[in-house]
């Protein structure tokens, strides 16, 4: 049976024990996904709260961070989604996302618009990878690919 949490505090607090867990055992993301048999952006999103794990995956996960059943449980429960409780956030990393929708979020809108018309993009339907590649000035970038269905908004 699927169940639903109302109340994010337990999903945060199995994200923590789970970290936890990962650093004692020293696993990066990606070994945890390989356990998960899922991508390495939707497996690390779950074991920090904001989807549900499939049956499978949640047992492989939980045994793998040497959680008990009842975490493997809540791992396939459907959380509160929301990883900032606050609505501007302080760490420098997350803040910098905030700050690029800031200064690029209506560009992005009147880029969408034009192209496809109203609606939106899927975080639902949806697919995020995270790469580093070289920077030809020397260095290092982030290469972040954002990959949602585009909805559009039916009349009724």
């Amino acid at each position: 049976m699927v169940h639903a949490q109302f109340d994010p505090t337990a999903r945060e607090a199995l994200a923590a024990k789970a970290v936890e867990a990962k650093t004692v055992k020293n696993l990066s993301w990606r070994q945890i996904a390989d356990a998960s048999g899922l991508s390495v952006a939707f497996t690390t999103a779950a074991v920090l709260g904001q989807h549900p794990l499939p049956e499978e995956s949640a047992k492989a996960v939980a045994e793998l961070l040497g959680l008990d059943d009842d975490a493997a449980m809540l791992l396939q429960t459907i959380p509160v989604r929301g990883s900032m409780p606050n609505r501007i956030p302080t760490d420098p990393t997350m803040y910098r996302f905030y700050e690029m929708l800031q200064v690029y979020g209506t560009t992005l809108k009147a880029l969408v618009h034009e192209e496809f018309g109203d609606g939106i993009i899927s975080a639902i339907n949806f697919r995020l990878d995270v790469k580093k590649v070289a920077d030809p000035e020397g260095g290092e970038r982030a290469v972040i690919t954002l990959d949602g269905k585009y909805l559009p908004t039916k009349p009724f």
